[in-house]
């Protein structure tokens, strides 16, 4: 009989309704794990009880120890994760690239509170403990399960405020077809990270987005207030205006990494334009960040930073993981 753990961080899912104050997270991850599961059996714990918007990188560690707490398990084959949807993608990712057991943590949550008339919370940890305990999704590192499709953590974003499935992107590993979960997919891996350390709490990474008109002076008085690394969200391929160049080369200078990502939602990274662009940006310093989003690009920036990592060996450590 195989053995799932749930561990609940808050969210939507576990939300009810606080009159004219917003609905706010309650609700226990037992209260998320009363349905049976046919022949699977669950067992259930806080780690957190909060909404995922108000994350703090330390509480992203205490999520990330508490998975590899319950996967070290012997008598558990799958963990899942309940977890607000804002900042979903983020978690996620962190606990794939710290992700080195062969089990599978899902991960998943609700676009309806606990006490709606309609709430999709039950039908989603349903599902999502079904892929967790599924033999054939071992070895796929951290998953996002929502509204009958399982996706990897890796590449998947938050797309839409209010549909049932708000999750795009990423590679789908699975889908559900009536009661039976299909696997389709399993997405390339890359070797896990160490565990964030204690120094991943206060490490700062900042995301400054281009547009017509922007200047560096957000991008410089991010490195002189104490950025250890600054993800350039810009235009198009990974492109930026007038003296960004001249800002990154100062930034790397300085001993602050700089990413290159897009705020383009899908497609990669590509420096192709000179006059400032991409390719100027690159030859600054900047390092291109793949497929990865600015926000999954942070994490990535701040786990490696975290971990000591030098400015000159930046682009070597991240690029393996873009």
């Amino acid at each position: 009989m195989a053995h799932v753990q749930l561990l609940g961080t808050g969210g939507t899912i576990a939300s009810r309704g606080a009159g004219d104050q917003g609905a706010v997270a309650t609700d226990t991850a037992a209260d998320l794990a009363q349905d049976r599961y046919g022949e699977l059996t669950v067992t259930a714990r806080d780690v957190l009880t909060t909404g995922s918007y108000r994350l703090t990188p330390g509480q992203l560690r205490t999520i990330a120890e508490a998975v590899r707490d319950a996967l070290a398990d012997p008598a558990t084959d799958g963990v899942v994760v309940t977890h607000g949807t804002d900042t979903l993608e983020e978690t996620a990712f962190l606990l794939d690239l710290v992700h080195d057991s062969a089990k599978s943590t899902v991960l998943t949550g609700a676009q309806q509170p606990a006490d709606s008339p309609a709430p999709d919370g039950p039908r989603n940890v349903g599902e999502a403990v079904l892929a967790a305990a599924d033999e054939r999704l071992r070895g796929r590192g951290a998953l996002i399960s929502f509204a009958g499709t399982v996706r990897s953590a890796r590449g998947a974003r938050k797309a839409h405020t209010l549909a049932a499935d708000p999750f795009a992107g990423g590679v789908e590993v699975a889908h559900l077809a009536g009661d039976e979960l299909v696997v389709t997919a399993a997405p390339l891996r890359r070797p896990a990270l160490p565990l964030p350390p204690p120094a991943f709490d206060t490490t700062r990474v900042e995301i400054i987005t281009a547009h017509p008109g922007a200047t560096p002076d957000l991008f410089d008085f991010a490195v002189r207030s104490g950025a250890q690394a600054v993800v350039l969200a810009g235009s198009g391929t990974g492109n930026a205006g007038p003296g960004f160049a001249e800002a990154v080369r100062r930034s790397v200078g300085a001993g602050c990494a700089v990413v290159l990502a897009s705020r383009v939602p899908w497609g990669p990274v590509l420096p192709v334009y000179g006059n400032g662009g991409g390719v100027d940006l690159v030859a600054a310093g900047a390092v291109p960040s793949g497929d990865l989003n600015p926000f999954q690009a942070r994490i990535l920036a701040a786990l490696l930073i975290a971990h000591g990592t030098p400015v000159h060996e930046f682009p070597e450590a991240f690029r393996p993981y873009c």
